[in-house]
């Protein structure tokens, strides 16, 4: 029995204190290790090691935590990994912030002393990071926990690096990328953020150096929005088919502030029906002019150092920030009679999104991934019954279509901190050496200084996790595939696509087998939670204030798969609430178990209406909880619970209770504990999975076998608790219950009062119903008097409700108003006639009644009946009321 009293007030501060530290202890956050049962594994997305945990990661993490609970408490091996990502240019970009403020750069420390700090970083936030986990109560098996750092992640790392090089898959060359000037290093595609910036239209006189004119003029007309890349200039391009500009091809024209000349060329680039249709190609800062200047054989001019400051092909300007050099070129072309005009606009421009700052497209030797064959052989997959299964399924498309039309991927990147590129140069004779060690003469070669890109590494997560390459590793073997990947969908051309395609290559397998796409977390006004608003959530508050278990059930019932969720405290006041309403309900039932080693249901013939009402209600709970779980519908698993715990067992049942309890029946009485503990139990191992903590501290005072409830099976559907009959019956029962509270309530005649109650019915088996029920009517009714059959006559002076197959009446004389009971009928006579056309044009409709399930259209036939006995009742009770008023 109970070890202790339990408070009438839930405090998640006293129930959530020390227990996760008790199941670490006892270990059960590991795989069970019962081979014969079939494992279940997931692996965490890697919080990058650049801060704390937001909301967003608090909500992630607790829709993971809820399937691993899940699935332990159904009997599988479960095997949950946890781990962090060493986040290169997000990492690297916090620690010069850092040292940025002491007045230190990265270049007066040196590679190795810079690291040293990167990690001293690393290891601060992991242990933020830890404490957070724990106080989500995340059921993670730390004993596997890896970071993208460690050893034999690295040794994966450099093998997938040498074996995609070895198959031509990996290349180095010349190409223009984006580069982030603040951190110094090439970002992919999808590292680019565009935003809205004001800029301009320069318009630009370029003139022709032979003497030659265009519609009278000696220079041709060229517009740009970056006049600090002019020096760049190799040629200016026409549309071949532009009769505007044929006899100009061939011509050339003069750069402006530089004495360089540069050739009229023709292009299919060029859209002629955009600006002039005159477009300048500068190769060395445009992906789309280095395309054409490779076509054209041209020059390619870098005008810019890494850091965006001009460099010395800019002459006078070398050396100046590029955006300082661009009024100061813009104010020399207006002095020199070169400017025609400014045209004011604003365009989207691509800025880091891990610095913020305006990204430079610049000419670049980098490493790059050929990413043709990898999609197609990763698109194909998807054909297969292998294919990994999107949640919701649109998202498939989402990367499809990204996958189609993917870039080369680049992967170098100029930082200290990550993954170094396995490749060396010779000193001497310039050869390339790619490979997992280092040249065995390494004092005549030189190992590329730049290091992967983050997704390379994090994109071998499922498998290196697992022990891979090592493919005879136990876990490997065991777990992998794994089974679940739950992420936001703004990281599919990120991450899932780059994890799918790497583990297609290497494993020839998915690396999961389902990923579930949620949402991004927003504050109440629909605004992406962000610095800059000030708008973030920090889950270690609400944690504070309301529990933990508070804010996960809001985070599962926030939760519908590629949705975003809106942080609304009136929600979470909602779940402390329903939570408190948990508590007193188990208070209550635990106060009333007797001495029970544990709950054991008595023979079914022993059961009540009530036992055998609320033990279908469960049933069809539980039914409806395993297949809303194995769709990831969080939140319907939510509302099913809800439904089921405040309306079915603390509203009725726990009420009904109460009558049996306090009688003299001891059979009875024995009866009822034992349902009522069995039931309770029960609920808490549904709700366990979305509220660990609370149901723990419950279960734990209850007669229960088993250490924990975490490991407790998880209830399962028993087909002999299927009772139609019952639920009939008590739905009857709450409507006739309902319909008088409402009565007292409108009269406003207290429940302390008794009062008349007079039910007329044809239906035999409704007054058997209401007759062998008599202590749950007078429970819930407090009739003075109570008479129930066909030939109960209608008081003229009555308050009335209409129920299925039975009309109620309470004479309350002296409180009645007949206008006002006239005009609640008419209300009520009206809202019949809504439900009995509605239900009428539904089954008119010929495609419903021919396309719905049998059963489906069968309600809707049961339903129209019911409405159309009520209404028909209504109708008469309206006309006797008429007639007595007058």
């Amino acid at each position: 029995m109970a070890t202790k009293d339990l408070p009438t007030k839930y405090d998640p501060r006293a129930v959530e204190n020390g227990r996760y530290q008790k199941w670490l202890n006892a270990g059960l956050f590991k795989p069970s290790g019962d081979k014969k049962a079939k494992p279940y594994s997931i692996v965490l997305p890697p919080p990058n090691v650049t801060g704390k945990l937001h909301l967003g990661h608090a909500w992630d993490t607790a829709l993971q935590d809820m399937l691993v609970r899940y699935k332990r408490m159904e009997g599988y091996d479960t095997l949950w990994v946890p781990g962090m990502d060493h986040a290169g240019i997000a990492t690297q970009a916090k620690v010069e912030a850092r040292l940025r403020e002491q007045g230190i750069s990265r270049y007066d420390l040196g590679r190795e002393k810079f690291v040293e700090q990167v990690w001293d970083w690393k290891d601060e936030y992991a242990a933020t990071i830890h404490k957070q986990w724990a106080k989500l109560g995340l059921s993670m098996d730390y004993s596997r926990e890896r970071f993208t750092l460690d050893e034999g992640l690295s040794k994966a790392v450099r093998k997938v690096f040498v074996d995609l090089y070895n198959k031509g898959l990996i290349y180095r060359g010349e190409y223009i990328i984006n580069w982030d000037p603040q951190a110094r290093t090439a970002l992919s595609d999808i590292e680019v953020i565009h935003k809205d910036d004001k800029g301009a239209f320069y318009h630009v006189k370029y003139p022709f150096t032979d003497g030659t004119t265009y519609e009278g003029k000696d220079y041709i007309e060229i517009a740009t929005t970056r006049p600090e890349t002019m020096f760049g200039d190799v040629a200016v391009a026409v549309h071949p088919s532009d009769e505007r500009y044929k006899e100009l091809v061939g011509k050339h024209i003069k750069v402006p502030l530089v004495d360089r000349e540069i050739p009229i060329i023709a292009d299919e680039y060029v859209d002629p029906e955009f600006g002039t249709g005159m477009v300048k190609i500068t190769p060395a800062h445009d992906p789309n002019d280095f395309l054409v200047g490779n076509r054209h054989n041209l020059k390619r001019i870098n005008t810019m150092n890494e850091d965006a400051t001009l460099n010395e092909n800019a002459g006078k300007y070398n050396g100046m920030d590029r955006f300082d050099a661009r009024k100061a070129i813009v104010q020399d072309l207006q002095d020199g009679g070169w400017m025609l005009k400014i045209d004011p606009i604003v365009h989207s421009v691509g800025h880091s999104e891990r610095t913020g700052v305006q990204v430079e497209a610049r000419l670049s030797t980098q490493w790059f991934v050929k990413m043709k064959p990898l999609a197609e052989q990763a698109l194909n997959h998807q054909k297969t019954d292998d294919k990994v299964t999107f949640w919701p399924s649109r998202f498939e498309d989402t990367y499809e279509q990204w996958m189609n039309n993917v870039h080369d991927w680049v992967i170098s990147r100029q930082l200290w901190w990550g993954h170094r590129i396995p490749a060396w140069y010779n000193k001497q004779t310039g050869e390339t050496y790619v490979g997992m060690e280092a040249p065995k003469d390494e004092e005549n070669w030189t190992q590329d200084p730049d290091v992967l890109d983050t997704w390379f590494s994090s994109g071998l997560w499922p498998m290196t996790t697992m022990g891979w390459p090592d493919t005879d590793n136990p876990d490997f073997k065991r777990y992998f595939p794994t089974d679940d990947l739950v992420t936001g969908y703004d990281i599919i051309f990120f991450w899932v696509s780059r994890m799918i395609f790497e583990s297609v290559e290497f494993t020839g397998k998915r690396p999961f087998k389902n990923v579930l796409m949620h949402g991004l977390m927003r504050d109440n006004q629909g605004r992406k939670m962000s610095k800059s608003l000030g708008n973030g959530i920090d889950p270690m508050d609400v944690i504070d204030k309301y529990g933990v278990d508070a804010m996960r059930w809001f985070l599962a019932n926030g939760s519908t798969p590629g949705q975003d969720v809106r942080y609304d405290t009136t929600k979470l006041d909602a779940a402390w609430n329903f939570i408190n309403k948990i508590w007193n309900a188990s208070r209550y039932v635990i106060m009333n178990l007797g001495d029970m080693e544990k709950p054991v249901l008595p023979d079914k013939a022993n059961w009540n209406l009530a036992d055998r009402w609320i033990l279908s209600r469960l049933n069809q709970t539980v039914a409806d909880v395993h297949r809303l779980f194995d769709k990831f519908e969080f939140g319907e698993v939510g509302r099913a619970l809800y439904n089921f715990i405040w309306n079915d067992l603390c509203d009725w049942y726990i009420e009904m209770t109460k009558e049996v309890l306090n009688g003299d029946d001891e059979a009875a009485k024995k009866n009822t504990q034992n349902v009522l503990g069995y039931v309770l139990d029960q609920t808490l191992r549904l709700m366990h999975p979305l509220m660990p903590f609370v149901t723990e501290e419950l279960w734990q005072d209850m007669p229960h076998e088993g250490e924990s409830i975490m490991v407790a099976d998880y209830p399962v559907v028993h087909d002999d608790f299927d009772d139609a009959k019952a639920e009939t019956d008590m739905g009857r029962l709450i409507e006739l219950i309902t319909a008088v509270r409402n009565i007292r309530g409108e009269a406003n005649a207290p429940m302390s009062s008794a009062v008349e109650l007079l039910i007329k019915t044809n239906n035999p088996e409704l007054k058997t119903l209401f007759e062998t029920n008599r202590d749950f009517v007078d429970r819930f009714c407090h009739p003075s008097d109570l008479q129930i059959g066909p030939d109960v006559v209608a008081p003229k002076l009555a308050m009335s409700a209409i129920i299925s197959d039975a009309e109620v009446y309470i004479p309350l004389a002296e409180l009645i108003n007949l206008d006002d009971e006239v005009a609640r009928l008419e209300k009520e006579v009206a809202n019949l006639q809504n439900e009995v056309t509605r239900s009428e044009k539904k089954l008119g409709n010929e495609r419903f009644v021919a396309n719905a399930p049998e059963a489906v259209v069968a309600e809707e036939r049961s339903k129209q009946a019911d409405w159309q006995q009520k209404l028909t009742a209504a109708t008469s009770r309206l006309a006797e009321v008429k007639a007595s008023r007058n």
